[in-house]
């Protein structure tokens, strides 16, 4: 029997990473999106290509774009997915107020191209749509789950709304099988180290070999509902392998301030938090979200998924990992120090 085939937008990312290595190790040929660059930008999957069980000869990579439907229409043929998991965006939310018209295109107006040319190829193939917590912005209620009305604070949160919306058209109009996850925030040592939770990990580590003195953030008091990545797209597979698209919220079911992340973080590396971190206003947002808190009842139900990394250890996973980077980099320092560098 031929190998499933999977398509992953953004699969160079985060969560595109962990669901390639998910997909391979269930047998699965999977294809990536990339975007052309003048630099290289697939560091989180290079690994994939040297493992022992050669999960690299299942693993392919397309150039393309989601501000492209014509390529994505190209992309889709060739491939012929059963399964398509659309995870790119301009995922910044601080930086969504920066550029707005750029967040719309790709996250939002790029979704529908993603949904147009599957439905004008004709594939039956089956959508994920990376929905977002942000989307309850000023939450009507607490916990978030499902059937809790939208109020989406950015530009960020504006676009994959709009998206989620499309894909519930999609499915009801053209009977197609598209679903959403709407994950409250997933972090791991492969987030971006623009996002605050990485951010603070990177920073502290530094501070504790000597790299740096001073960490800057924003907003101390927004309460989160923190996961870890490498559960999260094991939520993504599930959705498709069910009998009707539905969409799901996934999240731990508890939230943490930024504070406590920073104070969990600087803990584990012996450090007084006080003396490191001060407050820059140009972390703010223009519009702030104060609490996120999913409730993942129905995903548990449904889809039997539950996390598995708590908020200590992920903290812990991040610390140490970024902790051995730190120590690397103080010794390139100090031998280029001794060499006259």
């Amino acid at each position: 029997m031929a190998a499933r085939k999977a398509l992953i937008s953004g699969i160079t990312g985060q969560d595109g990473s962990y669901l390639a290595e998910l997909l391979l190790g269930k047998g699965y040929e999977v294809h990536g999106i990339v975007r052309r660059s003048s630099s290289f930008s697939t560091g989180r999957i290079d690994h994939l290509y040297q493992d022992p069980h050669a999960s690299g000869a299942r693993l392919f990579l397309h150039y393309g774009d989601l501000t492209d439907g014509a390529g994505l229409r190209q992309i889709l043929s060739a491939v012929g997915p059963d399964e398509v998991y659309n995870l790119a965006a301009q995922s910044h939310v601080r930086v969504s107020f920066d550029q707005p018209v750029y967040t719309v295109q790709a996250d939002a107006v790029g979704t529908v191209r993603f949904l147009e040319a599957i439905r004008d190829t004709g594939l039956k193939t089956r959508f994920y749509q990376a929905s977002s917590s942000e989307m309850f912005g000023q939450v009507a209620e607490t916990p978030q789950r499902e059937t809790t009305p939208f109020h989406p604070r950015s530009p960020y949160g504006c676009a994959k709304l709009f998206s989620h919306w499309q894909v519930i058209n999609y499915r009801e109009s053209y009977g197609m099988f598209a679903c959403s996850g709407i994950l409250f925030n997933h972090e791991s040592p492969r987030r971006g180290e623009t996002f605050v939770t990485r951010k603070i990990t990177r920073a502290a580590t530094r501070i504790k070999e000597g790299l740096q003195d001073k960490v800057y953030l924003g907003n101390l008091a927004a309460k989160r509902d923190w996961g870890f990545a490498g559960d999260y797209v094991q939520a993504m597979w599930l959705m498709l392998q069910q009998e009707t698209p539905d969409d799901y919220v996934i999240a731990t079911g508890e939230t943490h301030s930024v504070q406590e992340f920073v104070e969990e973080a600087f803990a584990l590396l012996g450090l007084d938090w006080h003396k490191h971190v001060e407050i820059d206003p140009r972390y703010f947002r223009p519009a702030e979200v104060d609490l996120l808190l999913g409730d993942a009842g129905k995903a548990r139900a449904k889809l039997g998924w539950q996390p598995t990394v708590t908020f200590k250890e992920l903290a812990r996973m991040m610390v140490e990992h970024d902790w051995k980077l730190a120590r690397e980099e103080r010794v390139v320092r100090e031998h280029r120090t001794a060499n006259g560098g």
